[in-house]
């Protein structure tokens, strides 16, 4: 008897719990049937009954649903966050460099003029009216001194050689006469001034006619080329019009023309290394020495002269040829240096991308001083040790993460 009311309050709470299953599932059935779109009378009362058996369970399923919003819009605030503040920078490839500490060789780029050098360039031209009467010579030729170039009527020349020469004559015998009428007595002294006057003026035209019959033909006055030579055969050429140039292709100069403040910097001596073109762009040509610096501001283009001297020219260079210098101005210590890809243009100045020992790029406003080639001097904006971005410089944004291109 007492195992049996042992047993019996188990067998209770199983037919408890299935009963309340089986009203459950009675009850989600009912529920469907009505959802489905049941009309008639019945359907109505057991869509009601049905409705107010599960409102419990509709109750119990908004309090989860709620529960479960509440937790979404939860985690979609905290994810909202972390978008916001923890933005991935993006990722580009490029080549780096550490600026260095070292030596730097400061020099100024200008653009020069070859020229001929002053005592080696000469322009010929009559030394009055006269018509060309032969050419000699065309442009480019070689020439040495006393060489024919041009020759003018020689008829002109001759008279007003011969008529020199008579009156010269004339002159002397007056002046001889009254030295001897004044040693007599007969003649004032005055008379023998004015005889020594007159002398004097027949000589002198008589020296003048002797030089442009010499000048009616132009000769070279050195060995060089001819460089320039507007004579036209049969022509009139004026006096002071020059009708040939003679150069000496030895014998050249280059002409640069600095600021003032440039020029300041640049002493004679300084050694200037020539190319075609600016930059790599140019094949070398040689170096030259500066061998003046200009005292005197040019008026029109506010310039200084600055001539070098040729020492050894890798080709025949021109007159009128333009070319480029890079003139040393001295050597600074202990500079920070990068390579010149590094430099980006920005606005009216430069910039660096500094990386940092995150990886992640900033950009840096820098002030350069001198510039080759290959390199760049940072005045200001960067220091030795510090890392920053040369190839790619282009490609690469603020914050951005730099992976190190080998």
């Amino acid at each position: 008897m007492v195992g049996r009311r042992a047993r019996t309050p188990n067998c209770c709470v199983a037919a408890w719990r299935c009963a309340s299953r089986i009203a459950v599932a009675c009850t989600l059935a009912i529920a469907f049937v009505a959802g489905a779109g049941c009309r008639g009378k019945g359907s109505a009362a057991a869509a009601s009954d049905t409705t107010a058996a599960a409102a419990p369970a509709a109750a119990s399923a908004g309090h989860a649903d709620a529960d479960t919003g509440g937790a979404d819009k939860a985690q979609d605030a905290a994810g909202g966050g972390d978008d916001d503040e923890g933005a991935v920078p993006p990722v580009v490839g490029a080549h780096t460099a550490v600026v260095a500490r070292q030596a730097f060789d400061e020099s100024i780029t200008a653009i020069g003029v070859v020229a001929p050098r002053p005592g080696h360039y000469a322009e010929l031209a009559p030394a009055a009216a006269a018509r060309v009467a032969r050419i000699f010579v065309a442009p480019g030729d070689h020439v040495n001194a006393g060489d024919s170039l041009v020759e003018f009527e020689r008829a002109p020349f001759d008279a007003a050689a011969a008529s020199a020469d008579a009156a010269l004559t004339m002159a002397q015998h007056a002046y001889d006469r009254a030295q001897r009428l004044a040693a007599a007595g007969i003649a004032a002294r005055k008379d023998v001034d004015q005889a020594a006057a007159d002398l004097a003026s027949a000589r002198s035209t008589d020296v003048a006619a002797q030089r442009a019959q010499q000048l009616a033909t132009l000769r070279a006055p050195f060995s060089g080329v001819v460089t320039r030579l507007s004579a036209v055969l049969g022509a009139t050429a004026d006096p002071g019009q020059p009708v040939a140039s003679i150069a000496d292709p030895n014998a050249l100069d280059l002409v640069f023309s600095l600021s003032a403040g440039e020029a300041a910097r640049v002493r004679s001596g300084a050694t200037v290394t020539l190319t075609s073109g600016q930059g790599v762009h140019g094949d070398a040509l040689g170096q030259a020495v500066v061998s003046t610096v200009g005292a005197a501001l040019d008026s029109t283009t506010r310039t200084v002269a600055i001539r070098a001297r040729l020492t050894r020219p890798a080709r025949a260079l021109r007159i009128g040829e333009t070319i480029f210098g890079r003139i040393d101005v001295g050597v600074r210590r202990d500079a920070a240096t990068v390579p010149v890809q590094a430099l980006v243009p920005d606005g009216d100045g430069l910039k660096v991308f500094v990386v940092g020992t995150d990886g992640i790029a900033h950009a840096r406003a820098v002030v350069v001083g001198g510039r080759t080639e290959t390199t760049a001097e940072i005045v200001d904006g960067v220091h030795p040790g510090e890392t920053v971005v040369t190839d790619g410089a282009y490609g690469v944004e603020d914050r951005a993460k730099v992976v190190p291109v080998r």
